[in-house]
């Protein structure tokens, strides 16, 4: 089957993407560790594979980031969205005692990175790591695909925000099993999951636009 183009798209939505220049403005009014208050602050950054890193560093990739798994748990399940006055700038937060932790994300903080076999035999969706580190169980007819920029979402806990992103790689392959109407279609209207056929409803995508825009396509990589 030949896939239309948008597929392969990892472009921000204009409507999302306030510009480069801005960032490198904002990325640098800060300082790790520094105290407001009695609060000690720290500023993360999560790229849409899902690998999270402070903000600051200079480069980010496989050997720059967080891979000690206790430390992952901790700060990715306490992730939460930013009620705070910068909350413009740094959509999410992860709260540690006396210590907050302020997040931008490429995308979303939740990014799932592959399929691990659950209980009973079912199918779930990890995150934080490749190896089932946090899981949520995968609901077939609940992918969705973002028509403008061509990736692939699934609901995710509600505390942090309800919807996650699957990183390019999984969504790939979960994209392969998409049905569509016609080959000039956008749109995939379901979904060939282990020789039964589910439905999308799509419903996932009405979260994304409350979440907030500067978290998402932010930075591509």
């Amino acid at each position: 089957m030949t896939y239309p183009m948008f597929l392969s798209r990892n472009l921000p939505c204009n409507s999302c993407h306030r510009g480069w220049w801005w960032l490198a403005w904002q990325r640098r009014s800060y300082v790790q560790g520094q105290l407001v208050g009695t609060q000690r602050q720290y500023f993360y950054y999560i790229d849409h594979q899902g690998m999270l890193f402070l903000d600051d560093a200079r480069i980010k990739n496989f050997t720059s980031c967080f891979k000690e798994k206790k430390f992952l748990r901790f700060f990715l399940s306490r992730v939460r969205l930013n009620r705070s006055a910068n909350a413009h700038d740094w959509p999410f937060v992860s709260r540690c005692g006396s210590e907050m932790n302020f997040i931008r994300c490429d995308d979303l903080p939740v990014v799932y990175q592959t399929l691990v076999r659950g209980d009973g035999g079912r199918w779930d969706l990890s995150w934080g790591d490749e190896n089932g580190l946090m899981r949520v169980e995968f609901e077939p007819s609940s992918v969705a695909m973002c028509r403008e920029t061509g990736r692939v979402y699934h609901p995710a806990p509600d505390l942090h925000g309800g919807v996650g992103l699957i990183r390019s790689k999984l969504a790939i392959e979960i994209s392969s099993k998409f049905m569509f109407k016609s080959e000039t279609s956008c749109q995939p209207t379901g979904i060939d999951w282990q020789g039964q056929l589910h439905e999308l409803h799509h419903d996932v995508l009405k979260l994304l636009p409350g979440l907030p825009a500067l978290g998402r396509h932010s930075e591509r990589s």
